[in-house]
């Protein structure tokens, strides 16, 4: 039965109430024991592996349409000016050109661009390379323009995107000032780019009056709704596909400019219409984590009690995009009561930023934490004890309790790797000096209704999940089959998932702010209950009993008398009909905040003549919740601290400080790390389910390990070295540069002594 409840939804710190219809009775499905289970708890490889690594999986990339034409975009080689000209006649004259579009014929391309990237025409043409010489012969003439990139000189004068952020609680003022232990430091952290393996693109096309997208997305309800919209067409004639996706790290959340050219140009041509970025656009155009100035204050008395936070943040956002909330870490981690945050989000004429796996977190988890270590050091304190003093019981923002925190537990589990120091010390030798540094973690990650699915079930006693998500590359799809195989007692290879297609399955959430499995699992495992109470159903029609006697487990219907039946003979009664479970994702817990929580130990490796930095080992503990698949996610931890030891040490965008001209547009000059850059990684999850949580007690682990990276292992460089590092990336200049601060300030010490 339907039921249409009144609810709070939740998204990475933003509430809103909003009206969402439950099918079936998810709430009533009691939450598993804690531990494995036969399929759920238990080591399963991805179900769509060797069809990824066989070259099989058909990405949005590989997808070739009968007729099919290939887009070329010019943009703006400038960060700020004006189209004086623009004539498209060559282009089209050329052979195989079938189509141009420019500004006023569709919305994203634009006459007076504003960054260095931004879309102003495009051409479609029989192939990629003949629409690239096209492109060349397009006429356009431009007026330059002085355009603005210096974050603080756009908060200076007021070119932001909306009004400054301003929060506070208690008195900082007066907390301050009765503070034993004032430490006062300035952080910067750069800008990065998401780099997926597959960039941005779409293919487009016409079939009658309805309108199908392949596009690499993370969001194909997003699109859907975001293109119909645009376009004034009904939901229902606009079709989203993505089977198998290459990466998006919180890029591909909208349409993007590719999405709206590759419509227009399938429209102005009547033929299906690519438009898929280089890895040149891709470093222009896509998105970003925006780079940040944070100017941070923190007191504290002599046992070590936090009693002020204060800290602004510049966000330097670009020309759109969104303020992030660098700021959040410092107003939710630690259990102080007097704390004071601005955040300016500046408005420049540079690409715009775009979500990047814990926006906001990142960034302000490696100022908070780098300066309590410094705090710490004043206070002749140990960093974990500082935290461990510290802990929060409850969220201080708005009084809320947590619906679980285990963040001691994970303290308690990162004492042997933090009791390791003395040891890693030890091992130095000549220049390379070697030390221990560590941080907490806390991010959202809790999902959230509306999320639909179905359990399809037929005589074969084999099950289909049948759901309009998408797997984003983290393994969603075999977690849906394992909660599904657990549900319904079958093997897990008796059971496939269907999803990536809007016209061909039930609304999904969004696979961002680490939600997928907490926003899709419930649905599915409640479809498979509403499955399984249906077998159950026949099976006691068919064998005269009550239904309270039987279950289902190792693919057979159970009774508790002792009798056994195979599934298939119990569903072959169906013959060609089937059984359709339906779920539904219900509410969060009311009044309660749901977060994850962690630290991480770094150790590393310092050559002080060089500045050569080497992280060599990091230990992760986490607690998300229940774990459907410990391999997957062990791999999701790997990937997020591989990206922030990128962040941390070698990724920057660099831009032309003069003209705003991006100058790292390949990967030659973006430095990603390498397997020769990765560290020994032990992941420990504690494994623990959110009893408030849903009918599964998950939370989401997509972002949580990027989150303490950077911060552990700066704080492992000042063990090691005495060195404060508050710029990233750390380069081996920067390095030396910090390491010499370190040398005049014991001098000056060893003076006043």
């Amino acid at each position: 039965m339907a039921r249409l409840i009144r609810t709070e939804k939740e998204v990475e710190g933003e509430y809103t109430e909003q009206w969402v219809v439950v099918e079936g009775d998810d709430e009533a499905l009691d939450q598993w024991p804690q531990g494995p289970r036969e399929v759920v708890g238990r080591e399963a490889p991805r179900l769509d592996g060797h069809a990824r690594a066989r070259g099989q999986a058909i990405y949005t990339a590989d997808l070739a349409l009968p007729g099919m034409l290939h887009a070329a975009v010019l943009r703006s080689p400038h960060a700020h000016a004006r189209v004086t000209k623009l004539d498209l006649t060559r282009a089209l004259a050329l052979p195989g050109v079938l189509g141009a579009v420019g500004p006023g014929e569709c919305h994203v391309l634009e006459e007076e661009p504003s960054f260095h990237g931004a879309p102003v025409a495009a051409v479609a043409a029989e192939s990629f390379a003949r629409a690239r010489e096209a492109l060349a012969l397009v006429e356009a003439e431009w007026e330059e323009l002085k355009p603005l990139v210096d974050p603080e000189e756009a908060v200076r004068r007021g070119s932001l995107l909306d009004e400054a952020r301003r929060y506070e609680r208690g008195d900082p003022d007066a907390a301050f000032g009765e503070a034993d232990v004032i430490v006062e430091a300035e952080y910067r952290t750069q800008t990065v780019l998401h780099n997926a393996m597959e960039t941005h693109q779409s293919v487009c096309r016409w079939e009658g009056d309805t309108l199908e997208i392949y596009i690499s997305t993370q969001y194909i309800w997003g699109i859907r709704d975001s293109v119909s919209e645009q376009l004034g067409l009904p939901p229902d004639r606009v079709r989203v596909v993505c089977n198998f996706m290459g990466g998006g790290f919180g890029a591909k959340n909208s349409p993007g400019d590719y999405t709206y050219i590759a419509i227009a140009l399938a429209e102005k041509t009547g033929r299906p219409v690519r438009c898929a970025l280089t890895r040149r656009e891709e470093n222009l155009a896509t998105g970003n984590r925006n780079a940040t100035i944070q100017r941070l204050r923190a007191g504290a008395r002599s046992d070590g009690t936090i009693v002020a936070l204060e800290g602004e943040f510049v966000n330097a956002v670009g020309w759109k995009g969104f303020s992030g909330p660098t700021y959040g870490p410092m107003e939710m981690l630690y259990a102080c009561e007097n704390v004071r945050t601005v955040t300016h989000g500046a408005k420049l004429n540079l690409p715009p930023n775009a979500a990047f796996r814990a926006p906001g977190f990142v960034e302000g988890t490696f100022g908070l934490e780098c300066v309590l270590d410094e705090l710490a050091a004043r206070l002749e304190l140990d960093p974990l004890d500082l935290r461990r003093r510290n802990h929060a019981d409850n969220d201080l923002v708005d009084g809320r309790p947590f619906s679980s925190k285990n963040l001691l537990e994970c303290y308690r589990r990162a004492e042997p790797h933090w009791a390791r120091r003395d040891e890693v010390r030890a091992r130095s030798e000549g220049p390379v000096r070697r030390g221990v540094g560590l941080a907490s973690q806390i991010w959202y990650g809790g999902g959230g209704p509306p999320s639909y699915a179905w359990v399809r079930v037929g005589s074969d006693g084999r099950a289909t999940v049948i759901t309009a998500m998408q797997d984003i590359g983290t393994g969603t799809r075999t977690v849906m089959a394992q909660i599904t195989a657990e549900e319904l007692g079958l093997p897990l290879e008796r059971v496939r998932v269907e999803l990536g297609d809007s016209a061909r399955g039930p609304y999904a959430s969004i696979s961002a702010g680490s939600s997928t499995t907490p926003s899709m699992g419930p649905a599915v495992r409640a479809a498979a209950a509403d499955a399984a109470r249906q077998i159950l159903e026949i099976a006691a029609q068919r064998y005269h009993l009550e239904e309270r006697v039987l279950s289902l487990r190792d693919g057979r219907v159970v009774s508790a008398d002792g009798g056994s039946w195979p599934l298939e003979e119990v569903t072959g009664l169906l013959g060609d009909a089937q059984i359709l479970g339906k779920g539904s994702r219900g509410p969060n817990p009311t009044g309660m905040r749901v977060l994850t929580f962690g630290i991480q130990v770094a150790e590393v490796a310092v050559d002080v003549e060089t500045g050569e930095v080497r992280v060599d080992r990091i230990a992760a503990i986490h607690d998300v919740g229940r774990v459907i698949n410990p391999l997957g996610a062990r791999s999701q931890v790997e990937g997020g601290i591989i990206q922030g030891v990128g962040h941390t040490l070698s990724e920057e965008r660099l831009v032309d400080p003069a003209t705003g001209r991006v100058l790292t547009q390949t990967l030659d000059a973006y430095k990603v790390p390498t397997i020769a850059d990765v560290p020994e990684i032990v992941v420990e999850l504690l494994d623990i389910p959110d009893e408030h949580l849903t009918n599964l007690g998950s939370k989401g682990l997509g972002e949580p390990p990027i989150v303490p990276t950077a911060a552990a292992i700066v704080n492992a460089i000042r063990d090691a070295t005495g060195a404060d590092v508050r710029l990233l990336p750390l380069t081996r200049e920067e390095m030396l540069r910090a390491l010499a601060d370190a040398r005049e300030r014991e001098k000056i010490a060893a003076g006043q002594a």
